[in-house]
């Protein structure tokens, strides 16, 4: 759909016909003309917002819905060049439904949530660098989409990001894709997520969100990067870097992590049913991939205690590290029915697999090198050669081709999205002579500027 602009008197609103009877094309040059805008919006309406900074005395107040073929459109004009300061934001009102905001700039002190009962709503290409402490942008309406955002620079304690739901449930399908998570500095032990997926007393309930292709840079406010805290979700294909803080799976159960690529960073998990599959870990030093501590077997639905791991599956990754490359938190309550199974583990020094004595867990089809195993492994050298985009993948006449044991159909694509054929090779990479390959993802990737 075309945009069409004509010169407007200061803070005068004028509607343009746009291309279909039933979408207006409105331009805006003050915040008073934009609230009045958006209380006629018509489904298929785009009210776009003039470049230059706006100070919001008063909440801006999102009322009117569109459809899911003809959204309304609330939009800086020129992406990144309207700029929201002030002490309130936009609101969103209960039962709103599919409206877009996009290409802001956020540099007030007014935090923006999406209310349970406001769902299919798009949250895409802003900026957000709040003067606030607490939680940033707070999502608990159902199907929301939060793509291509910036969340950047912050030293006080609270999320970027958090999804929650009504009170006693989790929002549903929340999709959070193409972000940017950069630059958390809170200095405080715990509070400084960069995103959070739910809180300890939702951790039963499910949740349904996909979590995909974001990139996380110097995401040190807390040892928790992604924070989940709720059921049947999927975080795939991220990028985490530089970054104090891991991929956690702190609460909750039956959780899907594949494909990402970590770098000195890791994932820990706690609860049931888990599937921990593809993953590409690089740390330095140790613990990439960490069995949590058990402080109970099962949570209750409210408790804040650590849940231990039971019946989680840690299948076909490479995860490259010095000792204690995979390892246990230990607790009262040790890992339970767990399967660790055809991953590439690879240390320099110490015993590489470390979990803690009385845990329970299978093990199959594993590839250690570079320190003593700790496990029944094959202990060889996988031939690993770096690419051009600095991940070790695997090469000609590599021990780990087709040398996959026992049946794990979820793991039966690797890191590059590429079908496995055969007998699967071990770690996160298959062999392919040739064929597209994976890089992590960069800033170009990601934010308000990306694809």
């Amino acid at each position: 759909m075309r945009l069409f602009f004509v010169p407007l008197i200061a803070a005068a609103l004028v509607v343009v016909p746009g291309p279909s009877a039933s979408a207006a094309q409105i331009r805006v040059t003050s915040l008073a003309a934009l609230q009045s805008a958006m209380d006629k919006a018509n489904p298929g309406d785009t009210i776009a917002l003039a470049d230059g900074s706006y100070s919001a005395g008063s909440t801006l107040s999102i009322k009117r819905s569109g459809t899911g073929s003809a959204p309304v459109t609330i939009a800086a004009e020129h992406t990144g060049q309207a700029t929201i300061t002030g002490s309130k934001t936009f609101a969103f009102a209960s039962g709103v439904s599919n409206v877009v905001l996009r290409g802001f700039k956020f540099r007030g002190g007014a935090a923006l949530s999406v209310p349970a009962g406001a769902s299919r709503n798009r949250l895409t290409r802003n900026d957000f660098q709040l003067t606030s402490d607490g939680n940033w942008v707070t999502v608990s309406g159902d199907d929301t989409v939060v793509d291509r955002n910036v969340f950047q620079n912050r030293t006080s304690q609270g999320v970027f990001l958090q999804i929650l739901g009504p009170s006693g449930a989790m929002a549903k399908r929340v999709h959070v894709h193409h972000n940017y998570f950069f630059n958390h500095q809170f200095s405080g032990s715990n509070g400084g997520e960069s995103l959070r997926l739910g809180l300890s007393d939702r951790q039963s309930y499910t949740a349904n969100a996909l979590i995909e292709n974001n990139l996380f840079e110097k995401a040190d406010g807390d040892s928790e990067a992604i924070s989940v805290k709720s059921s049947d979700n999927v975080v795939r294909d991220n990028t985490i870097r530089d970054s104090r803080g891991y991929l956690v799976l702190r609460h909750g159960n039956r959780s899907v992590v594949e494909g990402n690529l970590l770098f000195g960073s890791g994932i820990r998990f706690h609860g049931n049913d888990h599937k921990i599959v593809g993953n590409y870990v690089a740390n330095s030093g140790d613990r990439a991939i960490v069995f949590g501590s058990g402080n109970e077997a099962d949570s209750g639905p409210a408790s804040k205690l650590h849940d231990r791991p039971d019946r989680v599956t840690v299948a076909y990754n490479t995860v490259l590290g010095s000792n204690s490359v995979i390892d246990g938190d230990g607790g009262d309550f040790k890992p339970k029915d767990c399967v660790v199974a055809d991953n590439i583990v690879k240390g320099t020094s110490g015993t590489l697999v470390t979990l803690p004595s009385g845990s329970t867990v299978k093990y199959e089809g594993n590839i250690t090198f570079g320190g003593t195993a700790g496990i029944p492994s094959r202990a060889v050298d996988p031939k690993l050669v770096k690419d051009a985009a600095g991940l070790y993948r695997l090469a000609s006449g590599s021990p780990a081709i087709n040398a996959g044991a026992g049946s794990y159909p979820y793991a039966a694509k690797d890191f590059d999205s590429q079908a496995r054929t055969g007998a699967f090779d071990v770690g996160a990479d298959e062999y392919f002579a040739s064929g597209t390959t994976r890089v992590p993802l960069t800033k170009a990737d990601v934010g308000p500027t990306a694809p």
